[in-house]
């Protein structure tokens, strides 16, 4: 599933294309994906200028002047800018036409598993925080607002281990399965370790790992998962520098004892136990 690092890639590469745009025409090739495509959705956005490409977690917001078009990426979903005139394949859903300088773009949403979606809030629906997706995530890991007191705070009566904590999103949130191997990897500590047990210091070294490790990956154009690929059809290789995530049975970068694997919340994680205690 794409993260928060493939998201903000997306974000950033589609934002050019879309930023003060105009919306010329939406197609919709279904009903809908995860859930049904708003109704009369293209008499809501045609002729509407695009302000601008925001992020939260793992949704990507294109805001108007009236509202927000709400698309997230699902499980196997991308996107693409794409010149006119391209027949969609099988597993494109939905098309964005803008037009401005350059010229006619489409916006494009293939997802295969169609766990994705599209979805619409008013501005007179109330603030957008307020959205039933989005009212209960936890803080950008890569805002001012994160830090190390903040994990020590929310956690006191956390019981979970803390790889738990840290997917659940409510405290922090797009923090998924690899990054928090990644992250927990570097802070040396036990992805099995109650939440509640682990001290200031030991968070402080933690939330830096987060952020310079998503950080590092956007960078690094996100990780190239099986179904995802950036918006220009390049991969990223964030997954070159991997330290735990994935090389279970592979000898640590750091110490050569084995990497182990173990399964946590139905999720696989990985961890070395002799750097991370």
């Amino acid at each position: 599933m794409p993260e928060l690092p493939e998201v903000e890639v997306t974000r950033r590469g589609v934002a050019p294309h879309l930023e003060g745009r105009i919306v010329e025409h939406v197609i919709c090739r279904r009903e809908g994906l995860r859930w049904p495509f708003p109704p009369g959705l293209s008499a809501l956005l045609e002729g509407r200028r695009i302000l601008d490409i925001g992020r939260r977690g793992k949704y990507l917001l294109i805001n108007f002047e009236h509202g927000t078009l709400i698309i997230h990426l699902g499980m196997s979903g991308h996107l693409r800018v794409l010149p006119p005139g391209i027949e969609p394949r099988t597993h494109d859903h939905f098309d964005l036409v803008v037009d401005g300088p350059e010229g006619r773009q489409v916006l494009r949403l293939n997802d295969p598993r169609r766990f994705g979606a599209v979805l619409w809030h008013a501005n007179e629906d109330g603030p957008l925080a307020e959205h039933v997706l989005l009212r209960g995530l936890g803080v950008e890991p890569l805002a001012d607002g994160f830090d190390g007191a903040l994990l020590f705070r929310e956690t006191r009566r956390r019981s979970a281990p803390i790889k738990q904590v840290l997917l659940a999103g409510d405290i922090v949130v797009g923090v998924g399965n690899i990054y928090a191997c990644e992250s927990l990897f570097r802070a040396g500590i036990n992805p099995k370790t109650a939440a509640s047990r682990i001290s200031r210091a030991r968070y402080d070294r933690l939330a830096e790992a987060i952020r310079v490790i998503l950080a590092e990956a956007i960078v690094q154009g996100g990780s190239t998962l099986r179904d995802f690929i950036a918006v220009n059809g390049q991969s990223g290789y964030f997954q070159q520098t991997y330290f735990v995530y994935d090389r279970a049975g592979v000898p640590c970068r750091q110490c050569a004892l084995p990497v182990r694997q173990i399964k946590q919340g139905q999720r696989s994680t990985f961890y070395c136990a002799q750097c991370q205690r």
